[in-house]
């Protein structure tokens, strides 16, 4: 008896468009990693205040927030492909400018616009571009996974970032972080396609019979941001995704983020300790985005960002009297817990964003990820004074624990889409 065999399944080739993605997203999370780990060097070698230092970083977390919507729809245009190899060189253009700089407008043009405009074009309006383009089925998955990267770059290059600060000084380590950008840009050049279509197959999942069509050419990318921003505006739940969101940028990039490491080695730990625990939140934070994706595609997305929030507000409340000069363990539960929570908020934002505004979702998420960095910005900068004037972070701490019960109230009063709201196409 002859015995069938058939072949083993092709990989689709939106997993490796994901993986690429993947290792994009890690690179460009280097440079975002550094500020809280070079505000004390800084501010040793130079004397800047961390408030001037702080500046910077808000310069940085805007851009990188502000140009999210613009670069989505760059994509549109240009290609995710061409956007990303381009975002990664100005990433790297911006870290390794670093090295040179003497006045603090330096660091403002270097580390806050060139690596705030280029981290911008690689933001997770990135993530959500080439999850809605090449997935149907496990979208959710998929945007966790992306959205991970940024935990995985924090992950890697942290500590290799402090441990460099402190043995080979601050300059070594950013022109590390310069050097790893451009690594990435062969990867995307010959890896990354910006549409299915492009190579002759439909997205992950799509239903049987599904046409292979390349996408109709889009113009104007600016006037279609605007033009997506000015409708999704006239509607309720923009606006509440967008306080909620602003509010997760401020509890997260904007405090913990920048200030943590300042804010452990006031209370007598060592720098390198304290950028080790940051790092361990990106660990956690892996499995927590992932399987809030996995969540996403299962649970009602608003439920979700509800509880979300408000556990990320009574971590926060805690935080306060965890610092000691060494970790204890109600430290590592903190970050553990905090961890698991960090960037979680992203599948179902996304799941929201596509679900009420459609093919625009991924725009209007820029959008919504703008008001995120605004927030992250506006806490990056308080923080700092709050620093500077009282001596200590409790207020900045405290304050955020009440933006994030602000949030998740805002996100459960969410209304479901019955159909996605219509756009304009160009």
């Amino acid at each position: 008896m002859t015995v069938e065999t058939r072949p083993a399944p092709k990989l689709h080739r939106a997993w490796l468009i994901a993986g690429a993605a993947f290792v994009a997203l890690l690179a460009s999370a280097g440079f975002r990693a550094a500020p809280g780990v070079l505000i004390d060097p800084l501010h040793e070698e130079f004397g800047w205040s961390r408030a001037t230092i702080s500046s910077a970083v808000s310069v940085n977390l805007v851009l990188f927030g502000l140009f999210a919507p613009f670069a989505a729809a760059l994509m549109d245009r240009f290609g995710i492909r061409r956007v990303s190899a381009t975002a990664l060189f100005v990433i790297a253009l911006g870290a390794g400018g670093t090295v040179f700089m003497s006045a603090s407008w330096q660091l403002v043009l270097c580390w806050g616009v060139l690596v705030g405009l280029g981290t911008g074009s690689m933001a997770m309006s990135f993530a959500a571009m080439v999850a809605t383009r090449w997935f149907v089925r496990s979208r959710g998955v998929v945007t966790g996974v992306l959205t991970a990267a940024g935990a995985t770059g924090q992950l890697i290059f942290l500590p290799l970032i402090a441990n460099l600060a402190v043995t080979s000084g601050w300059r070594t380590a950013s022109l590390v972080i310069a050097i790893a950008a451009l690594a990435v840009v062969p990867v995307v050049l010959l890896v990354i396609r910006d549409h299915p279509a492009d190579v002759g197959t439909t997205a992950y999942g799509a239903p049987a019979g599904t046409e292979i069509a390349p996408p109709a050419p889009k113009t104007g990318s600016v006037r279609r941001a605007l033009s997506v921003l000015g409708q999704a505006a006239r509607t309720r739940t923009f606006w509440l995704l967008a306080v909620g969101f602003a509010i997760c940028g401020a509890t997260t990039n904007g405090l913990v983020g920048t200030h943590f490491v300042p804010a452990a080695h006031d209370h007598g730990m060592p720098q390198t300790t304290a950028a080790g625990l940051l790092a361990l939140v990106g660990v956690f934070d892996v499995v927590g985005t992932i399987f809030s994706g996995w969540l996403t595609d299962r649970v009602d997305p608003r439920i979700l960002l509800g509880v979300y929030y408000a556990l990320r507000g009574l971590s926060l409340a805690l935080l306060p009297q965890l610092f000691t000069g060494s970790v204890q363990p109600s430290m590592w539960a903190f970050i553990l817990f905090y961890g698991l929570d960090w960037v979680a908020t992203v599948p179902p934002t996304v799941a929201l964003c596509v679900r009420a505004f459609g093919e625009a979702g991924p725009i209007v998420f820029g959008w919504v990820f703008a008001c995120h960095q605004l927030g992250a910005a506006f806490a990056a900068s308080a923080a700092g004074l709050v620093r500077d004037q009282l001596g200590n972070y409790d207020l900045a701490w405290y304050a955020a624990a009440v933006l994030a019960v602000i949030a998740s109230v805002a996100s459960l009063a969410i209304t479901r889409a019955k159909k996605p709201v219509a756009v304009l196409a160009t």
